[in-house]
């Protein structure tokens, strides 16, 4: 195999890791900013405040 090939082909392969790795990067950070969003939002809500709060306080079990 010639060696120019080679290095060309080894240097697409480390441009399409690196492109992977920092796309991984920027969804990572965008799900855990998506997560404290979500525990902000639930820390704020008031369960006493719900639209219908006699709903889901009681559960009917058969066995």
């Amino acid at each position: 195999m010639d060696v120019a090939l080679l290095s060309m082909a080894m240097s697409q392969g480390q441009v399409r890791q690196d492109s992977s790795l920092a796309l991984m990067k920027k969804t990572m950070d965008q799900a855990e900013g998506q997560g404290e969003a979500l525990t902000k939002l639930m820390a704020t809500t008031n369960v006493q405040q719900a639209a219908q709060p006699h709903l889901g306080a009681n559960i009917d079990l058969k066995l």
